[in-house]
């Protein structure tokens, strides 16, 4: 669901809608006007992020996040790279599942059960990148547009909306961020989305998943992006812990500032996921994808 803002008054709420704000000659919409803004961009992003089984059409909206920041925004880049990399990981647990999914082949019934729920499990992972393209989409192109007017904060939340001023300034000055400025920015948008998106829901995931073997080896993955030199690896043992996937992450981001960005964008043909098109021409891949996608509507 989109981002509220926070309930006012109605005296506050009246006095906010009756006026508008000036910035030097241009006139700056009211809360409401805001609000419906942000609606329609987050309207756009859920129909741009597509279903959890559309990976193609999300990792060419992350990389088109990443291409718009004049390749500052590192977020959106290694996130298209774990959508893709996850796909090959949920096709090989629901595989491993099957296989010990005879422990209850004594009951049909009870293995239909545990692989069902390992579908569900598996599910909700994929929900989660959806919703994480969903939220960094809108956020992104609220701040870009709306970044600088004062009710800004209602909608991103302050650390969040700071780091994403610093990015668009730098796209504005055409500045290309040193890698300690993008880390920094990465960081804030690793954590915010880990504590307001990934973590609540990949608790509820693994309460609600009983399946305690499958449970325990699937909080361990080992993750492998195609980027990562030979022999280098993210060993988890316990993805539910987020301190441990924000140390991960801030290694998935230091092992593509060592291997160069340029690497980094040209392994996502690894996953032989994303068609001929986008590695063609990635700009005109996307600008047909969002006109076909939002023309339909």
């Amino acid at each position: 669901m989109p981002l509220r803002p926070f309930k006012r008054s109605t005296q506050q709420q009246t006095i906010i809608q009756a006026f508008t704000w000036h910035a030097g000659d241009q006139v700056m919409e009211t809360l409401t006007q805001l609000q419906r803004r942000y609606d329609a961009l987050h309207t756009d992003a859920t129909r741009l992020a597509g279903t959890t089984g559309q990976l193609s059409q999300r990792a060419a909206t992350y990389y088109h996040l990443y291409e718009d920041s004049g390749r500052n925004h590192i977020f959106p880049l290694i996130a298209a790279h774990g959508a893709l990399w996850a796909s090959g990981y949920f096709a090989f647990g629901m595989k491993l599942g099957e296989l010990l999914s005879w422990q209850y082949g004594f009951s049909p019934r009870r293995r239909q059960q545990q692989l069902d729920a390992l579908a569900n499990f598996a599910e909700a992972f994929r929900e989660v990148n959806r919703r994480v393209c969903v939220e960094i989409y809108t956020t992104y192109h609220f701040t870009k547009q709306y970044g600088q007017h004062p009710l800004a904060s209602e909608f991103v939340r302050p650390e969040l909306l700071t780091a994403l001023r610093r990015l668009h300034d730098a796209n504005q000055a055409r500045t290309k961020l040193d890698d300690f400025s993008k880390r920094a920015i990465f960081e804030t948008h690793f954590r915010d989305e880990q504590a307001t998106i990934v973590g609540p829901r990949i608790e509820n995931a693994v309460a609600k998943f009983g399946w305690p073997l499958m449970r325990f080896l699937a909080l361990m993955p080992a993750v492998r992006f195609a980027y990562f030199p030979q022999g280098r690896w993210l060993q988890f043992w316990k993805f539910d812990r987020q301190e441990e996937r924000i140390s991960h992450g801030l290694k998935a981001f230091d092992l593509a500032a060592a291997v160069g960005w340029q690497q980094v964008e040209q392994t996502l043909d690894h996953y032989q996921i994303l068609p001929n098109e986008f590695f063609a021409n990635s700009l005109a891949h996307f600008a047909n994808l969002r006109n076909d996608l939002l023309a339909a509507t």
